[in-house]
This record gives structure tokens, sequence and C-alpha cells, in this order.
């Protein structure tokens, strides 16, 4: 994976930490999230351009990110994480909703397992999933920060102000 750098950022939803390698941001976790390896303190393109793109994303004025992202996981997972990339901003979709859309209409309890291990929450907006009956269920963040980020993507939506990256740039496969 190479060199991992990082970064906290302070956000309405508390600190996230950014974790990047010399090419690609691999990692977005909450602030209570135990801390790993990493050099901090110094310039680096990816996370100044991650920090950026999230701080337009929590003022409103950004609605999909152009960040280069590398998530490491299973065929599975990355087909889950690239379904996950296509649910528009402001809308969200069920468990079934994604699982349909990889292909797998019986797969819904192993998409929650993918959703679950996704290592860049907002970017690949996993917080947009929810239960077959419309309600909230778990988040990796918490479910305030869940609530938060819906409320906050519900005010804001409206039409794009960014344009949508490509799924094949969502998730590097490798």
């Amino acid at each position: 994976m190479g060199i991992l750098s990082e970064r906290t950022l302070r956000t309405p939803i508390g600190g996230l930490r950014l974790v990047a390698t010399e090419a690609a941001l691999v990692r977005v976790l909450f602030e209570d999230t135990p801390r790993g390896a990493g050099n901090a303190g110094r310039r680096h393109p990816v996370l100044d351009r991650a920090a950026r793109e999230l701080e337009a994303y929590f003022s409103g004025e950004r609605a999909a990110f152009a960040t280069p992202t590398s998530a490491e996981g299973t065929g599975f997972q990355r087909d889950v994480w690239e379904a996950l990339a296509r649910i528009a901003y402001g809308a969200t979709e069920t468990y079934t909703g994604v699982a349909r859309a990889i292909g797998r209409p019986l797969a819904c309890r192993a998409v929650g397992m993918a959703n679950h291990r996704n290592p860049l929450p907002i970017l690949v907006p996993c917080h947009r999933v929810i239960g077959a009956d419309g309600s909230l269920t778990g988040y990796g963040g918490g479910m305030e920060r869940k609530r938060w980020l819906l409320a906050h993507e519900a005010r804001h939506a409206g039409p794009p102000r960014v344009v949508q990256r490509t799924t094949t740039s969502a998730i590097v496969r490798g």
C-alpha cells in the first residue's frame, strides 16, 4: 500500500481522520476510531484535495467528490461500493436495491456487511442505504451522524453543482 499520511479534519459531525498513500485516499475514519500508523502534519496533495472537497460538502457547496481513492476489498465488496457511489446525493436506497443493482438480488445481508466495511464513508456514501421499510439502520459512524448526513443532503439537494464522477473512478480496483 505504500507510506501512509494522515490528517484530521474537523466537521459538523466530529473529526474525520483522512488517510492516504502518495496517490490516493484509502480511508476515512471517524474521530472515535483508534489511531493507526501514518505521517501527520506535512503537505500532501491527496489529503489537501480531500479536505477541500469535504469542507465544501459540509458547507453544502459540493455533492460529489473527485479525490482519487483506492479501496481494498473483495470483488463483491468493490461491486457494492461502486453501487453506493451511484446513489444520488440527497437520495437513499435499500439494501435490497443495492443487491439488485449489482445483480445479486438475494445478497441483502452480504450487501450490509460490505456496506459496513466501506473504508471511505461519505465519499462512498454508505449513509444513503436504509432498511426496506424506510427506517434508518446501522452506520459505522453512529446513527446520529447518519441522521445528520441525510438531513444535510436533503437540505442541499437540487440541481447538481459538481458533476458526479464515473463509477470506474469511484473505486480503484487493484
